[in-house]
């Protein structure tokens, strides 16, 4: 069973082996800047709905993406190698997040972007923690994605698309960037296919936070 919390004056993280099989690990709790930073450094993240008391979550395998293990297709080589795009970072962070909240999404009816998320997200970029990958074409944004940078470790949060292939393009171009910085590892919560062409993969919850641990210190 997940904990309920709804008095901020008794409010803590749980372990996370104790969220339940789907990574349900806390309901309530305000959404701040400084707890989503303590949330992150535990493995756990927040993921709810505009009409929802705040989910925090801890899902187990996670899904991670190692920069090294980056997979670029030969399609995706080709277009980068066509300069179709302009690649940027951080130019437009709350265009990025407004992107990710708003466009919509096969087989999705809204979002789970929150003005309170999208706040609190705003505030971390703007204390330097909060980074946003972007795709442009002719002047205009067209793709990209925004996450968390703590210590050695990215944790990827959202990603939008305008154009074929945009959002991918600013993943391989992000992650390319994120290597050349010592990043160890890419935080891409759950499993989606989208992710998982470009290498990401599996790792057990565990291995997820010993690499935390190690990584975060830093």
């Amino acid at each position: 069973m997940p904990h309920i919390s709804l008095d901020e004056r008794k409010f803590y993280f749980p372990t996370v082996d104790e969220a339940d099989e789907e990574g349900l690990l806390l309901i309530g709790g305000k959404v701040t800047p400084a707890r989503v930073i303590e949330a992150y450094q535990k493995g756990i993240f927040p993921w709810y709905s505009e009409e929802a008391l705040p989910l925090w979550w801890s899902p187990d395998p996670r899904f991670v993406l190692f920069p090294a293990e980056l997979h670029i297709s030969r399609s995706m080589q080709k277009l980068l190698s066509k300069n179709v795009f302009d690649f940027r970072i951080d130019t437009a962070f709350e265009d990025v997040i407004h992107h990710c909240a708003t466009v919509n999404r096969k087989g999705q009816n809204g979002t789970w972007l929150t003005k309170e998320m999208k706040d609190v997200y705003i505030q971390l970029h703007h204390l330097g923690y909060a980074h946003s990958a972007e795709t442009w074409k002719d002047g205009k944004l067209v793709g990209g994605m925004y996450g968390l940078k703590l210590g050695n470790i990215f944790f990827g949060e959202s990603m939008f698309s305008k154009e074929p292939n945009a959002s991918k393009l600013a993943f391989v171009k992000y992650v390319q960037h994120l290597q050349q910085n010592n990043i160890q590892l890419v935080d891409c919560q759950v499993y989606t296919t989208h992710i998982e062409s470009l290498g990401a993969k599996s790792i057990s919850r565990q291995y997820f936070i010993d690499i935390l641990k190690k990584e975060i210190a830093v």
